[in-house]
């Protein structure tokens, strides 16, 4: 009876703390519970999280409920020309400007599966600019339209920054399911409204998932301001330092062959472009490139960034072969071309080729790009590469002007 009464004692002081630690309990696991079916958080199989692990690894570094953001299924599209397929370096933009909208809002990116490659950006032989072509093992094996988009970039990569996951995954199909469960606090159609508003108005913060895709003005309507450098949350170089794991390695395979080199990236083609004014007369975006990027010219620009006997690199989408064999005369020149023994079992397209020659060029002790983007870059022409509207009168030679 002692015992009884002794414990009965030490109980009545403690009921109060132990319906407090009951009440507390209670109320967590209904916080969870109701997290399951909530726009803030869900419960995800074994299956599903062990196919997503971009997505498991980040919910430990991304504190914070996970909410979404759609831009279609897509990179380049909605827009105007959906009937067309953007360049690599366009839909890198898009694709740039998502990820730091997602990044802004603190949701995760649902990312397109697939990337559509540009035809014109995808024949044999484009990146190799001493005008050898890739077997003909490999052509074939370029035929598709469209890459994945886990081919190109580590998703695992992104995610330390933005949390990605992909719209084929079965985490993907959860979201949505999860969403029509959800009505009206399920998903936002937005067309026109700032990033902003959709982060601090609660009709759009407490939405699982916003959907961009209704914007007619596409990819750019949330990155009109990139000229304004304080606005930008992910620099240029953030996509390209991005690359697939298999990217990455032949690129280190390659620089390693390479050992101490000196790298150009020589632009032609499509930048070449003309037109005849209403007199006839023959007019460029860029009127002095076509000059610039002739060999002759080249030896004279860079002899005082690149000591004659330096292995040079070159990422160029001429295809005349041989164009750049005059400067052998002063380096020892190398190409993609020259290691197709690394490139051809893994390349499968010339935007993952691409993105390997950016890796190498990124590597480079002296890397000269073909026009200036920054002050302090090195460039082979002095024209602007952002000029969308000037057309000039094309310049061939240096008259007056010495090396």
């Amino acid at each position: 009876m002692a015992i009884q009464k002794t414990h009965k004692g030490k109980t009545k002081p403690r009921s109060p703390t132990l319906i407090l630690t009951v009440s507390i309990v209670a109320i967590t696991l209904l916080y969870i519970a109701s997290t399951l079916f909530s726009p803030n958080g869900f419960s995800f199989s074994t299956s599903i999280t062990s196919k997503n692990s971009v997505f498991s690894k980040n919910r430990r570094q991304h504190n914070g409920p996970h909410k979404y953001i759609y831009w279609g299924n897509r990179i380049d599209c909605p827009g105007k020309h959906c009937d067309t397929c953007a360049g690599l370096g366009h839909q890198e933009s898009s694709l740039r400007c998502a990820l730091e909208e997602a990044m802004f809002l603190q949701r995760t990116f649902v990312m397109p599966a697939r990337m559509c490659i540009n035809p014109i950006h995808n024949k044999r032989g484009i990146l190799h600019g001493s005008g050898n072509s890739i077997s003909e093992e490999t052509e074939e094996r370029w035929s598709d339209s469209s890459c994945a988009m886990d081919s190109l970039y580590d998703l695992n990569l992104i995610s330390d920054t933005v949390p990605v996951i992909l719209d084929n995954s079965e985490m993907w199909h959860h979201v949505l399911a999860t969403s029509m469960k959800l009505g009206s606090r399920g998903v936002a159609h937005v067309e026109g409204v700032s990033k902003t508003d959709l982060k601090e108005k609660s009709s759009y913060s407490n939405i699982l998932l916003i959907n961009r895709t209704a914007s007619p003005l596409s990819w750019f309507a949330e990155c009109k301001d990139r000229k304004n450098h304080s606005s930008i949350l992910l620099p240029f170089s953030f996509l390209p330092s991005m690359a697939a794991e298999k990217l990455r390695y032949a690129a280190e395979e390659i620089k390693k062959l390479l050992g101490d080199y000196d790298a150009m990236h020589v632009r032609r083609g499509d930048v070449l472009k003309t037109r005849k004014d209403r007199f006839g007369v023959e007019r460029s975006k860029h009127p002095h490139l076509d000059r610039d990027t002739h060999a002759e010219f080249i030896l004279c620009r860079i002899a005082k960034w690149v000591p004659p006997g330096r292995t040079l690199f070159i990422a160029s989408n001429e295809r005349t072969p041989g164009y750049f064999s005059p400067l052998a005369v002063r380096y020892k020149l190398a190409y993609s071309s020259n290691y197709s023994s690394i490139l051809d079992p893994l390349i499968e397209n010339n935007y993952e080729l691409f993105m390997v020659e950016r890796l190498i060029l990124m590597g480079a002790k002296t890397f000269i790009k073909t026009m200036k983007e920054d002050d302090n870059d090195l460039s082979l022409s002095d024209d602007s590469k952002k000029n969308t509207k000037k057309w000039e009168i094309p310049v061939y030679s240096r008259d007056g002007e010495k090396c």
